[in-house]
This record gives structure tokens, sequence and C-alpha cells, in this order.
């Protein structure tokens, strides 16, 4: 029939005359003969017939399962005579085993094996440590094995790491000049002919993933093939580093990948898969599984970094800020891949310090170096988060000290809408999207205050010890702002009434998970603020479970938290990310929120119980 008479519809060609029709998979094979049409050539569906795009009603087509406890993780892999392992790596990064006793462990009922693996030279890329692995035919019996065992550890070069004694080494290197990584004007000269001139160091821990599902794998190899089953972030690296840690081809090892209970970043390493795969080897090929205890989780992560974020601005007498250095002194994920690698990667610096989009004349900013004493990777919105706690901050002291309102200052920082190069701010990375695709937009930043402003009410009476913060924060090409509201009892007991959260992600294909992103990053934002803090004491972490490495529970979680979608119907635009932006701006908006209901500021991570009792 002409062309015309038909229609394309629900994956099928309609011929509406005569009823007829062909789905897509019965045209499949003449389709693939014709040349690919120029793009320019396409007739696109227009938006107002849009089926599903942009319309937020479509569920998770496994939800079910996941609430009714049907869906399978990497944790609940079965494979017929599969052993179980837990493994006793060294509780210092670098450390090594100097002599072990297995005895007491072979003792242990279901206990069929313990295993030496060899631990691996730093730096520590996506390896595994190395140590002492009990293989039994049951977890509990591969746990209760772990403990009998008695082992004496060389700690190595790092056992000396200590949060404290190092925090006050990242704030010297923070008081001196580092590398100058974006300069413009003459910050010197702005800041010393200044009417007002500040300072403030801000302090962010390390913190661990600690998903839901700790990491899990199971392997078994059979005539040389290797099948992997494993909740990993990665399934491609981890296929390239197991095919290279059993010589074996990568086309003869295959990766099964199950849902994710949780992994923000964690699941993209695949050592516990290698560990996995190391001891299916020693089995001469029989299924093991690797289960990671809670303990292991937090003891052995890839740990998003510490660091200090000094700030210092110079306003003049109209309260306007004439220059403004920023000094960020943090261990590098570079660290983690290669030695000698005490600066921050283009990436890092990409996220939030050196592409700060403010209209100020002088600015300068300074990387100090930064020596990584533990395994440092990525973490849901990584290097954003320590610097959008320091910078809108110190915002916030700045229109304090210029005597004006907190969210009008922050616009007459930013200035006028006009869409800036990110090369022009020194930012090579540009969260790896083309610079003439995705400027800098000061306009959409712009927008997401003043929209979170006016729906939160920004300046209404709130009660005695409540308070309104304000932050803003862009990232992964997205640009967010939040208003929280707060309230601090006389005991010093820290409550949110409610969180609203304003985002413009560009074209929205599922305003439904857009929602949930938000309220999910809003919640993390909060724990990470006030609860989340990993620190070290003679090389190895203090924090072995969630007593002492707490997660915010549902009575400290926000009341009300109201996500403000900024509509976007333009498809033909880029899209923006949506899984990481929301977390920056919380804590933020939290502390500044705590200094309009009592005053005090807070420049430390996590609040726990810095606030003060009256």
């Amino acid at each position: 029939v002409p062309v015309a008479e038909v229609r394309a519809q629900l994956n099928h060609v309609l011929h509406p005359a005569s009823g007829r029709s062909l789905s897509y998979g019965e045209l499949a094979k003449a389709a693939a003969k014709l040349p690919v049409p120029d793009r320019e050539t396409l007739k696109l569906k227009q938006p107002a017939d849009f089926r599903y795009i942009g319309k937020g009603e479509q569920g998770i087509i496994d939800g079910w399962n996941i609430v009714s406890g049907q869906a399978r993780y990497g944790i609940d892999t079965v494979l017929p005579d599969m052993l179980h392992a837990v493994v006793a790596r060294p509780p210092v990064l670098g450390g090594k085993v100097l002599r072990y006793d297995a005895a007491e462990a072979l003792k242990v009922p279901g206990v069929v094996k313990v295993v030496a693996l060899k631990s691996s030279p730093l730096p520590a890329d996506f390896n595994p440590l190395g140590g002492v692995a009990v293989i039994a035919r049951h977890t509990w019996a591969a746990i209760q094995g772990r403990k009998a065992l008695k082992i004496e550890w060389d700690n190595g070069p790092h056992a000396g790491y200590d949060s404290e004694i190092y925090r006050a080494e990242m704030v010297v290197s923070a008081r001196k000049p580092g590398k100058v990584v974006r300069n413009q004007g003459d910050v010197d000269a702005g800041l010393d002919g200044a009417a007002q001139r500040l300072s403030a160091e801000y302090y962010a821990p390390h913190l661990a993933q600690a998903p839901m599902e700790p990491p899990a794998a199971a392997v078994r190899i059979v005539n040389g093939h290797c099948e992997v089953w494993a909740c990993t972030q990665a399934p491609q690296l981890t296929r390239e580093r197991v095919a290279k840690w059993l010589n074996l081809p990568e086309d003869n090892v295959t990766v099964n990948v199950t849902l994710l209970g949780g992994g923000f970043g964690r699941k993209s390493k695949p050592d516990y898969v290698i560990e996995a795969a190391l001891l299916s080897q020693a089995m001469r090929g029989q299924a093991v599984k690797v289960t990671w205890t809670r303990e292991d989780d937090l003891r052995h992560s890839y740990f998003h970094t510490v660091s200090v974020e000094r700030l210092e601005a110079g306003l003049d007498t109209q309260g306007n800020t004439v220059a403004w250095l920023h000094r960020t002194v943090a261990p590098s994920i570079g660290a983690t891949f290669g030695p000698d690698s005490k600066h921050q990667m283009p990436v890092e610096l990409g996220m939030g310090v050196v592409n700060v989009p403010y209209a100020i004349p002088n600015v300068r900013v300074e990387n100090p170096e930064a020596e990584a004493h533990t395994r440092i990777g990525w973490f849901r919105s990584v290097s954003n988060i320590p610097r959008a706690f320091a910078i809108q901050s110190f915002v916030a002291e700045l229109a304090a000290a210029a005597g004006r309102d907190h969210k009008d200052f922050l616009l007459d920082l930013i200035g006028p809408a006009r869409r800036i190069d990110p090369r022009d701010m020194s930012d090579s990375w540009n969260q790896g999207e083309s610079p003439e695709t995705y400027p800098v937009d000061t306009g959409r930043l712009r927008r997401v205050i003043e929209a979170v402003a006016a729906e939160a009410g920004w300046g209404r009476d709130v009660p005695k010890g409540h308070g309104l913060g304000l932050a803003a924060h862009y990232s992964f090409v997205t640009y967010v702002a939040v208003v929280a509201e707060v309230a601090v009892d006389e005991a010093g007991k820290l409550s949110i009434p409610r969180v609203d959260i304003a985002v413009d992600c560009g074209p929205q294909v599922n305003p439904e998970r857009i929602r949930s992103q938000l309220e999910g990053a809003c919640i993390m934002g909060v724990s990470l603020a006030t609860l989340g803090e990993i620190s070290f004491k003679d090389g190895a972490v203090v924090q072995d479970n969630f007593h002492a490495y707490q997660l915010t529970r549902m009575d400290d979680s926000p009341r009300e938290i109201r996500v403000h979608l900024l509509s976007s119907n333009e498809y033909d635009k880029p899209l923006g990310g949506i899984g990481e932006p929301g977390l920056p701006p919380i804590a933020p908006a939290l502390c500044n929120a705590i200094f309009a209901a009592t005053g005090q500021r807070i420049r430390q991570l996590p609040i726990k119980d810095q606030l003060r009792k009256d």
C-alpha cells in the first residue's frame, strides 16, 4: 500500500483502511537492508503525541518483585554444589599476612578449606586486598571459621593513619599557597583593597557508601570458561579484571548482573568479584560465593575522600564580592590508580570548585597536595558534596556580613543570565559533556533558586527555634536549589519539618523517577550531613557497623519533602543527570537553616552533637 496510508503505533505499522498491521519484528529483516536515513530527514513524533515520555505514570517494572521479596540480588545467588566464603582482609591499606594458623578454623563444622590470598601491591586499583579466606558449606560456618583464625599482620606503610592528625595536616596545607588551578584577575590586590575581608574553613570526613546489600559475588569455572553472578555496577570492567587475574581470554568470562541492592559507586569496583574468581579457581572451578559482612563493607570500602576547604573573600563598601580565593585539600581518587597522585584530577576539580559561575572579577582556586592513606573511590555526587557544603555555607556567611538577604545576595553573586563556556573557568572536564552543548547556564541556576524560594515561602515567619536555609548547586549538567526548614529545641535536638527542592534537568522522560531520586537524595543528604563519618586510628577504620556508622532513621527524616520540577517540553534540548545532583545542596541548606534558627555556624560535618544546648 502507499506509504501515506500507513502509520507507526505501538511497535506496529498499521493500515487503518483495511485494519491490517505488521509488527516491527516482522519487518526487521527487510528494514535491515535499507540504508540508514540522514537524521535531518527524519520526522520525529511531536511531544503532544507522546504516550509515555514526560507523563510520570510509569512504575518500576520489577517493583512488585522487590517489595514482595521475590527479587534476586547478588547475595541471593544459589548454584549447584556452591560453597560459601568470607575473607579476613588486612585491616590497613597495604598490609599483608605475616603468618596465620588455620587449625581452629578447620575444626568449625562446615568449614572445607582455608586459602591464603596474595596481597596486591599498591596502588590499590580494583585489586583485592589479599588476606585469608575461609571456604565452607554455608556462610555462617565461614564466618565462624574466620573468627577462629589466628593471623599476625604486617600493617605496612599506612599503619599510622589517624583522622585527627591528618585533619590538622590538611588545615596547615589549606593555609598555604598551593597549585593554582584557576586564576582570573588579581585576587591578592582584590583582597588587600577590600572594605571587608572574610575567611572560613570547612571540614568533611571520609564516607562509606554502605549499600543495603553488601558486596557479594558467585563464580564457577567450567572447562576454561568463567561465569560470574554479581551485584556489579561495572560488568565490562569486572569481566576485564577477572579475565586478567585468571589469565583467561575475555571471551571466556561471562558476567551475569543481578539486581543491585544499592551501590552509590562502591560496586563499580570489582575487587570482591575477583576474590570469588580466585577462590573458585582454588577449588578447581567449583562454584564459590563470597559474601561481605557489614563489618567488611565499612572497613574495606573505597571511601569518599576527606577534605578541608578554605575560602577567603573580599567585599567592597556596597557589600559586593570583589575577590574570591578557594583552597581545596583532599586526597584524590587518582591515588587509587597511580603513585604520587597528590593533586586532584580535572574530573574532581570540575565538581564545584573551578567551575563556580559567580560574577566576581578576581578569582583564584588552588589545590595544595594531599596524600591518600586509604582507598579513595566514587561516591554518589563525589567531590560535589564537600564543595557545595563549603561554598554555599560561605556564601551565606558573606551575605550575613554584608547585611543582605541570603537569596538576594546569592542571585547578585551569580549575576545576570548568561551561558559560560566551562573552559573559560579552567574546567576541562565539564561533567564529561560537550562544552558547546552543555555550557554553564546561570539563567537556569537563577531559575531554580527563585522557584524554590517562592515554593518554600522564603522570608516567611517561622516559630521560635526554627530557621530557613538556602543552597544551590550545579552538577552533572543539572541545576538544583534547596530550602530546608529546621527546628532546634532547647536541648539541642535537631528536627527537619520540611525540605523544598527545585530542579532543572532539562527534558523529563519520567518525572516520577526524578521525584523519587530527589527524595532519596534528600534523605541520604540529611544522613551524611548529620551522622556520616568514617574515621581512622592506627591505619584502620574505627566504625564497624551501623551502631557506629549511623544512618538517618525514619523519625529523624524530613517530615515533608516537596519536589518542584521545572518543566521543560523542549525535547530537542540536551538532558541532564538526576541520580546525583540532588545530594550536594542538602548539607549546606541544613547548616544555613541552623544558623537562621540558632545563630550558630556549622563548619564541620557531620553535625551530630555540635548544636549548643541552652
